[in-house]
Order: structure tokens, then C-alpha cells, then sequence
């Protein structure tokens, strides 16, 4: 299905073409830079700072400096500057930039400067330092979920009035500030308008953004869309993931042969650690660490790994172990996601972000009700929603988790083996987006930019105001066909 031209859409591609020039002489950074990617490869770029309270309704807030890397525009015609938003929340567009993505931050140069923002609380836009709690969890211990739950409540109150005693105002790290940092980026650039190019989280921020400030935003290209309703993603989307994931298996018969049903193997090994969790040895650097290992700790890691199809696909071989009861398999995993005997430690923007988003009553009540049937339970977006009775003062209310509605050009990237921001939340987010062009990537996940280089091709066409003739394409990589 192609995308139809409006009238105002086309009114509107005229007029950024008559602002080109002046996107062309904006500001772009005042400090020149080697920008070097983990590949080695380096570019010449521009470090940029500006200055914004980091609580706008306080007159006598403090200032933050927020930082960036601008890539410098290449193409002949270049329209407006283009901002990056990091997912998480607590990613940077730097480090983004300095990842797998690199070729791809220089590919879109030819359409504008590239701005790899850190938004505050992150990156060079971070001065605040994580938070270790006094609350250590004897990892050897059993521990119920409501105590375990307490812990963090805990350890969030704790660490919110050590953020307060260093002069952090946490009213500032909330979304709708870093909304209002966007439009004072694009005033610090000397830009009319900005387009913003984000994943997950940075979809997040972008749609607020298109709600607060869209006459300001040439176009979005987003992927992993996570509304803004949706910090906490549903579990009965879990459940519905796991039947794509089943299919990808079955398609793939020595897959089917290994896993069986892959939503049954997990049940089942989460009801056997309900039974006896696993007493683990672990090797640090103090010595040897007891870990017992429960049902709601792999419910954690599952959450993190289903994100992508690669990574759900070793989480399988290590469920099929314990399934066996092998449990070797499990130890590098503990190590990565836990540190046994270590303080909770915190960070005070993704904290923030997260708790001011919040989550609907009428969504909160139907995550409660399905979490018990779900293979990742309440543990998805942990330590949300599980948080939420602290730190009331910062929520953004739910004037903000409705909407957005926007008629700016939005291009949308969707992973059909997304297991972080599922296809159907990402539908229902932007489903007031009149001028929505949908793509889902067959076999892509969470992380999908590079998942094939149509999706590249893609951003070009639309960032060109080209016709798009397909809703779906697909990654190059086929799940579970490596042994």
C-alpha cells in the first residue's frame, strides 16, 4: 500500500525545501572533533553544548549542560537538522553513534546534520552520579516476591533524598523536560524546525514530543514504538509474542526438534524453580559467591533477552538445559544480569523517566490480571511497575499518557520477533498519527536498524518524500537456523 500524498504534506515538504538553506548555515557545534567509531572508523564532527534549567517550573533551578555530537550535513539540498534519541531510558545517542549504527548516522548526513544527542541524564549530558543503596540482598537466601519488591521500594526512597541532598531536582528528569530540551536544542541550533529519529524509549520522547511541540518537527522515524502508556508493557502481549516466536521455530524443523513448545519449556522450568530454586557457585572477585537462583530472576533475564530473536534463541538452549538439569549454561548469565552481594544500584535518569511516565490505572489493573499467565510476569520493565508507590510527586498525570495526535510525517519500523515493545502495543501507540507510514520487518527484533539494508533504503525514500510501496520486509537473518 502506498503512502498518499496530502495536500498539507506536500505544502509542507515545499516549505522545508525553501528553509533548507537555512538548515544548511545552522549552528552545528563549536568544538571540532575526531569522531571514532568502536570499528576504528573516524570522522571529522562537531562537539556542541547548551545550557537548560534542569526544572523548568522552579525560577531558581539549576542549569544543566546538555552535549552532542553534530555530524555535519553532505547532501547538495539538506533540510532540516536531524536528532537522534537513545532508547533505554539512560542510552546515548554518542554511544549509539560509536556502535553497529555508525554507517548508518553517516548515511543519513545526506538529508541533514545528524545530532547524536545525549539527553539529559546520560552521556556528556550526565552529572550525576548512580546510586548504591545501603540494601544488599543475601543472594544465597530465599526471598518473596513482596520482599524482594520492598528491597527496591527501599532502596528508590533511599537513593531519591541522596539525589535531593546533592541538589538533583528529580521533577527535572521526566520526559516532558526533555521534550522542552528538543525545542531548546532546535533554538540552539538555529533551526525552524527538527526531524527526530528514535528507537524504543527515544520513540517514547519522540511522540511526546510531536504532542507538545509537532508544528516544530519536520518528520520522525521511529522503531520499537513504545507509547506513551506504555513503559509497562502488557503480559498478554507476552503471551501473544511467544506464538510468533513458536512459529519462527516451527518453520525451522531441527529448532521444533530442540525446543518443543517454547512457551511450555519456560513454564516448566519456571514451576520446578518455584519448587527448589538452584543453588549456583559463582566465581568473583572476592571468591566464590552462593547465588540461589529463583523464578522471578529468570523471569528477569527472559524479559531482557526476548528483546531480539538471536539472543531469545541462546536463552532457549540455556531453558532446554535446565530443563535437563544442566545448569552450567546458566552461570555466565547470572553473572551478567546480577551482582550477587552487591548493593541495589540506581541511576537518577531512567529512575526518574520511568516513574514520571508512569502507567493508567485501567493499564496497571490489566497487568495485574494478566501477569500470572505470562512467562515473564511482573518482571518485563522490573523494577516498574512495582515502584510506583514512590516518587508520586514526579508522575506526569494522564493528560500526557494520552495521545499523541500529529499530523507530521512519522515513518514507523516494527520487528515482528520484537519481544521488548510488542506489535501490537507498537500499533496501538501510534495509532493517532495521521500521516503514519508502517513498516514491519519479518524476523527483525527490538534492535532492528540493521536488520537489513531495506531499512536504510527506506529511511532514504521517506526522508526524500518518495513513495513507499510495501508495508513489510524482512531481516536477513532467518531465526533458528543456526545449530
Amino acid at each position: 500500500m502506498k503512502r498518499m500524498r496530502t495536500m498539507k504534506y506536500i505544502l509542507a515538504g515545499l516549505a522545508a525545501a525553501l528553509l533548507s538553506a537555512t538548515a544548511a548555515n545552522a549552528e552545528c557545534g563549536s568544538e571540532p572533533v575526531i569522531f571514532e567509531a568502536r570499528s576504528g572508523e573516524q570522522v571529522e564532527a562537531w562537539r556542541g553544548r547548551l545550557n537548560v534549567p534542569e526544572y523548568r517550573g522552579d525560577p531558581g533551578s539549576r542549569t544543566l549542560e546538555l552535549g552532542y555530537i553534530c555530524f555535519r550535513a553532505t547532501g547538495e539540498q539538506p533540510g532540516m537538522p536531524i536528532v537522534y534519541l537513545a532508547g533505554g531510558p539512560g542510552g546515548t545517542g554518542t554511544g549509539t553513534a560509536r556502535g553497529d549504527r555508525f554507517s548508518l548516522f553517516m548515511a543519513m548526513r545526506e538529508f541533514g546534520d545528524v545530532i547524536a544527542f545525549d539527553q539529559r541524564g546520560t552521556g556528556l549530558s550526565d552529572s550525576t552520579e548512580p546510586c548504591r543503596s545501603s540494601i544488599v540482598l543475601d543472594p544465597a537466601a530465599p526471598i518473596s516476591e513482596d520482599a524482594y519488591t520492598r528491597a527496591y521500594l527501599d532502596a528508590v526512597a533511599e537513593c531519591a533524598a541522596r539525589w535531593r541532598e546533592q541538589g538533583i531536582d528529580l521533577r527535572g528528569y521526566t520526559t516532558l523536560e526533555s521534550v522542552h530540551d528538543l525545542d531548546a536544542l532546535r533554538v540552539h541550533l538555529g533551526a525552524p524546525k527538527i526531524s527526530l529519529w528514535g528507537i524504543s524509549y527515544g520513540s517514547h520522547l519522540a511522540l511526546a514530543a510531536l504532542e507538545e511541540m509537532g508544528d516544530r518537527i519536520e518528520a520522525a522515524i521511529l522503531a520499537s514504538a513504545e507509547g506513551l502508556d506504555q513503559t509497562v508493557k502488557l503480559p498478554a502481549h507476552t503471551n501473544t509474542y511467544f506464538g510468533r516466536l513458536q512459529a519462527a521455530i516451527d518453520a525451522q524443523p531441527g529448532a521444533r526438534q530442540r525446543y518443543g513448545n517454547a512457551r511450555d519449556l519456560v513454564m516448566r522450568v519456571h514451576a520446578a524453580l518455584d519448587e527448589e530454586p538452584i543453588l549456583l557457585t559463582l566465581a568473583s572477585e572476592a571468591g566464590d559467591v552462593d547465588v540461589l537462583v529463583r523464578r522471578a530472576d529468570m523471569q528477569q533475564i527472559a524479559g531482557a533477552m526476548i528483546g531480539d530473536p538471536e539472543n531469545a534463541e541462546t536463552l532457549l538452549d540455556i531453558y532446554t538445559a535446565l530443563d535437563a538439569g544442566i545448569h552450567e549454561p546458566l552461570k555466565g548469565l547470572m553473572g551478567y544480569f546480577f551482582a550477587p552481594g552487591e548493593p541495589i544500584t540506581l541511576r537518577a535518569m531512567p529512575t526518574a523517566m520511568d516513574r514520571a511516565s508512569g502507567i493508567s490505572a485501567p493499564r496497571l489493573e490489566a497487568f495485574r490480571a494478566q501477569a500470572e499467565t505470562s512467562p515473564i510476569g511482573a518482571y518485563l520493565n522490573f523494577p516498574m511497575p512495582q515502584i510506583l508507590p514512590v516518587l508520586p510527586e514526579l508522575d506526569l498525570g494522564e493528560d500526557f499518557r494520552t495521545g499523541p495526535r500529529s499530523d507530521v510525517p512519522v515513518l514507523l519500523f516494527s520487528g515482528t520477533l520484537d519481544g521488548r515493545t510488542y506489535l501490537e502495543g507498537q500499533r496501538e501507540a501510534v495509532a493517532g498519527l495521521s500521516q503514519l507510514t508502517h513498516i514491519e520487518v519479518e524476523n527483525a527484533g527490538h534492535n532492528l536498524f540493521m536488520s537489513t539494508p531495506e531499512v536504510a533504503e527506506i529511511m532514504a525514500h521517506f526522508l526524500r518524500c518518495e513513495e513507499i510501496d510495501t508495508t513489510r520486509i524482512a531481516a536477513r537473518r532467518v531465526p533458528f537456523t543456526t545449530p
